[in-house]
């Protein structure tokens, strides 16, 4: 079968620069390696396909020689026994390890270093301690490098050589014509390191499980959902690896009288029929003290009153919501006979008197249109 053009397989013009020329590849390759494909022969072939295009048109000279010949220029021997044999896999190909070791988390040569997991930490504090700021002293339950070997998971005074299977990678490779797989060193286990006698406190982890102090400090305006992140407070790493990082999650428990939605503070007054009626002003309580509300006469329930700036501080900008004051008028209970009298004189005063009761008077008028409309 004839070759395809090695441009149209990695579908590029033929005057691609080095960087479109790799893009493609890591592109095809990632779609079609076997490790993603299964073994399903028609991408296997294309994925063979690809190599040798990249392996061509990487390199200027077989790049320049190509473009100049095309595939005739790699038959009978040419350059080295030319495009089909590649001369020893994916080791020679000045490229494809360092392109695989990008897409598929290779060591590419170099030593492996694991950081360490980050934690979390769920604290309950209250809307107060969210408002004003507070330091809280918690405990965590995680992984530190071993004190008795200093992290290497050796005894002290005991032998630590490199692994001779991995060279120290902790990980090794195997090669199958083009593919190469890639696995955690089955004789160090991934550490890169063979220890003569391990540490008897870690068993040769170089990590043992202890429980840690730690004060943090949550700043003023914080709300439910919102993170600190400690950096390098979280477990440590493999073989004297960096630790991770601790993240603390913020949970504002709810309050008796005050809810929250951002910045602002809600609040429910109760206020007496008379106060509603005459009105006055009212104490009403804001997170600095108690604090002067006048309410004006005929207020009815459900009337909003904003206090403004009496909300909470925002935690970058300092800027300060309100707080929203919602009117609820209370009915009283529990009259003796002389109090009820009372109330019916003033509601008889009150009969015709369609001004004083603007609700009451709407109202009525609008069931009067809806059962007027409904005979019809």
């Amino acid at each position: 079968m004839a070759k395809r053009d090695y441009y149209e397989v990695l579908g590029i013009q033929k005057g691609a620069d080095e960087k479109e020329i790799k893009r493609a590849y890591k592109r095809l390759a990632m779609k079609y390696h076997p490790d993603r494909t299964k073994g399903d022969k028609d991408s296997e072939e294309k994925f063979k396909e690809i190599n040798e295009a990249y392996e061509i048109l990487s390199d200027q000279e077989k790049r320049a020689a190509y473009d100049q010949y095309g595939h005739a220029a790699f038959e009978q021997g040419g350059f080295g026994g030319g495009a089909g044999g590649f001369g020893g896999g994916f080791g020679g190909f000045g490229g494809f390890e360092d392109i695989f070791s990008e897409m598929f988390g290779g060591s590419g040569g170099r030593s492996r270093v694991v950081r360490g997991d980050d934690l979390r930490y769920d604290i309950e504090i209250t809307l107060e301690e969210a408002v004003r700021g507070v330091t809280k002293d918690i405990q965590i339950r995680t992984l530190v490098h071993c004190d008795k070997c200093d992290g290497t998971g050796a005894e002290k005074g005991s032998k630590v050589e490199t692994c001779s299977t991995c060279h120290g990678q902790g990980r090794v490779r195997r090669q199958q014509g083009f593919f190469v797989t890639e696995t955690t060193c089955p004789h160090c286990h991934g550490t890169g390191k063979k220890i003569e006698k391990t540490c008897k406190t870690c068993h040769g982890d170089g990590r043992v499980h202890k429980t840690e102090s730690l004060s943090v400090k949550i700043p003023a305006g914080v709300d439910t959902g919102n993170q600190l992140r400690l950096s390098g407070k979280g477990a440590a790493g493999e073989n004297g690896a960096p630790a991770g990082d601790l993240y603390v999650v913020i949970h504002v428990q709810d309050h008796p009288i005050f809810e929250r939605d951002g910045n602002n503070l809600y609040c429910e007054v109760p206020i007496s029929f008379t106060q509603a009626a005459l009105g006055g002003e009212i104490e009403v309580p804001t997170l600095e003290g108690r604090a002067k509300l006048k309410v004006p006469e005929g207020t009815q329930t459900g009337k909003m009153f904003r206090m403004r700036g009496k909300g909470i501080a925002a935690m970058r900008s300092g800027y300060a919501g309100d707080l929203i004051c919602k009117i609820t008028v209370e009915t009283p209970v529990s009259l003796n006979e002389a109090q009820k009298e009372l109330l019916r004189k003033l509601e008889d005063s009150l009969d015709g008197q369609d001004k004083q009761r603007p609700k009451h008077s709407s109202f009525f008028d609008g069931v009067k249109k809806f059962f007027d409309n409904l005979g019809k």
